[in-house]
């Protein structure tokens, strides 16, 4: 029987440097189906119009910021990690209607479960107060964290992610930049933002680090994962995330489950080291 092609993109402005088609079209030979994914250029002020004209030959959308939060009232309905985190990394389409979710918050999870399967994790610290920090609140909340510091250059525009923190039951305290080399001692670290906004921290490494995960790689990496790892710490880099994520959308968009083997395989020989 032939299958049908099924469209697939990632949407933001600029896109010309995701990884998201490498890792689908990876997934989708692995799978078998006959699917093609684009990247494609497309401003918040043109999602509206993007979304309306979409037909059936469309299976699902991911999306960069800030069309994470832009799409939601274009969505039929969202799941509850959406509703949660307030974005939606993922569209997918079916029977007409638009399905959000977002796969960044147990991409995280299993970025950080990957390094230590078996860690008891019981505080974490958060660097970042960003649209990214809103899915690591979910994200440690879903690996039994009860208690996090989170650091802001501004502690002021800390309420949203105290918000969220609050209606998941986790006590979250805010603390200034500054104030977050007090705090790299957590059994778990995320940094949510650009490499070189983290450099400062890579000369505080603790003597016994715990788990790192830094969401940056590339262009945008900077020193403190080698820092981390080179104090003995177990740390990740956003490569790790982007793989996972996209893991979630390839079984949420084709119902099959994800090649994660042929995904990593491919994402290494476009992004070596």
């Amino acid at each position: 029987m032939t299958q049908d092609v099924k469209r697939a993109a990632v949407l933001g402005s600029p896109i010309g440097h995701s990884l998201s088609p490498v890792l689908h079209r990876a997934a989708y030979a692995a799978l078998g189906l006959p699917w093609r994914y684009d990247a494609l250029d497309v401003r918040e002020d043109e999602l509206a119009e993007f979304v309306d004209a979409m037909d059936d030959s469309w299976a699902g959308l991911s999306l960069t910021m800030p069309l994470k939060t832009a799409v939601l009232p274009l969505l039929h309905d969202t799941s509850e990690t959406v509703d949660v985190v307030g974005a939606a990394n993922t569209v997918v389409i079916r029977d007409g209607r638009r399905h959000g979710h977002n796969t960044d918050v147990m991409g995280m999870v299993r970025a950080i479960r990957e390094m230590s399967p078996e860690a008891d994790l019981t505080n974490a610290t958060i660097l970042g107060g960003g649209a990214t920090a809103r899915s690591a609140v979910a994200a440690i909340h879903r690996l039994g964290i009860e208690a996090a510091y989170v650091a802001l250059r501004d502690p002021a525009r800390g309420a949203h992610l105290s918000h969220i923190a609050a209606g998941l039951g986790c006590d979250l305290r805010i603390v200034s930049w500054e104030e977050a080399h007090h705090h790299l001692d957590a059994d778990l670290v995320i940094s949510t933002v650009p490499g070189d906004a983290a450099d400062r921290y890579a000369q505080g490494v603790p003597d016994d680090p715990g788990i790192l995960l830094d969401v940056a790689y590339g262009d945008q990496a900077g020193t403190l994962v080698p820092a981390w790892r080179a104090a003995g710490g177990a740390a990740a880099d956003g490569l790790a995330l982007l793989l996972w994520q996209a893991a979630d959308q390839v079984r949420l968009m084709t119902g099959l489950e994800a090649p994660v083997g042929e995904m990593r395989a491919a994402l290494s020989r476009e992004h070596p080291g």
